[in-house]
């Protein structure tokens, strides 16, 4: 990707793009909205006036530009290329890729959590949680393919949970709020479908997948990166301001430490080291990032959208507080507390 300054239409403007199209355009450190308007035209608003972008001559160095109907002009691209800032993550992203290219550790991975779980619990158990972990990692895949992002599976990572990676980057804030939400939506279904069967067959399994698949999906929706809440929240947060998703999301860890240390969850310690370094990243390129921000509308209905299924997921775990079996029960003794 390249990015060159301009001043248009009396603003300072920042362009970032490939060879091939503009991918944001900024002005006063915001990401505008860019709309397409042919394979080699796209266009904004700048100063209340339409500025419309020609890609067609990208690769030749040139990129046209015309401001409020005016004709076309041409201007010289240099090639100062966004530097790549690759921590921590990008190198276990870059593992990570290597790691599940081959399909026999994809099978043996999901062989190792069943096995797992069982030796934990039960054979039933671990079924009943397996079962939970593939629906909801579907419901991120099917989010991701709704917003045409090619996706490549579902992994099982043994004693962690279960992981959708996709072949695609999102580019728009609300993109990363619907494929997070998704998740826990369809864990919501899990549980609501158990709740019904459990009343049509009295068999209480039905009933322990709808509480467990409640309980996972509820800590999955905590507001702290890198959960699925957590994506939430700094989607919702840095799309109001930067410092207000700083904010945000460094209150995401407190909230996360505190958890930690009330129930003793050092694995969730691993998973907020991980969402720190996110978080770092995320302020370090608030000034380049090629996500469309939400609007305030988009941030309503994202908030809403999130009490909605938390909600739906307390309310199964409420159905069976007052069970006589300890199982059923837990969750919400536990969310009580």
């Amino acid at each position: 990707m390249t990015r060159i300054e301009l001043n248009l239409a009396g603003q300072p403007i920042s362009l970032i793009f490939t060879q091939q199209q503009i991918i944001q355009v900024f002005s006063q450190q915001q990401a505008l909205v860019l709309e397409t308007e042919s394979a080699h035209q796209q266009s904004c608003t700048i100063a209340e006036l339409p500025v419309l972008f020609d890609t067609s001559q990208l690769a030749q160095g040139l990129i046209g530009v015309a401001i409020d109907s005016q004709p076309i002009q041409w201007l010289e691209v240099p090639h100062q290329q966004v530097e790549k800032k690759r921590g921590l993550l990008g190198l276990a992203a870059l593992g990570f890729k290597l790691f599940k290219s081959a399909k026999v550790v994809k099978a043996a991975l999901a062989g190792a959590s069943v096995a797992g779980y069982a030796w934990l619990f039960s054979i039933e158990f671990a079924l009943m949680l397996i079962a939970c972990l593939v629906v909801h990692e579907y419901g991120h895949v099917r989010a991701m393919k709704y917003f045409g992002i090619k996706t490549k599976s579902i992994y099982l990572i043994p004693f962690v949970g279960g992981l959708a990676v996709s072949d695609e980057k999102i580019t728009t804030r609300w993109q990363d709020v619907v494929i997070s939400l998704m998740g826990p939506a369809f864990g919501l279904i899990t549980s609501v479908l158990g709740v019904v069967l459990y009343y049509a067959t009295e068999m209480e399994i039905f009933a322990g997948v709808a509480v467990l698949s409640a309980l996972l999906n509820l800590f999955n929706l905590l507001p702290i990166l890198p959960l699925d809440g957590g994506h939430v929240l700094k989607s919702i947060s840095f799309s109001m301001r930067s410092w207000v998703g700083l904010l945000a999301c460094l209150g995401g860890v407190l909230l996360g430490l505190y958890i930690s240390w009330t129930f003793g969850l050092m694995l969730l310690v691993f998973f907020i080291f991980i969402g720190s370094l996110e978080i770092v990243f995320e302020w370090r390129e608030r000034h380049i990032s090629h996500l469309l921000p939400l609007d305030r509308y988009g941030q309503v209905v994202s908030a809403v959208m999130y009490v909605l299924v938390a909600v739906g997921h307390i309310a199964v775990m409420m159905h069976f507080a007052d069970s006589e079996s300890v199982i059923l029960s837990l969750p919400m003794k536990i969310l009580s507390n």
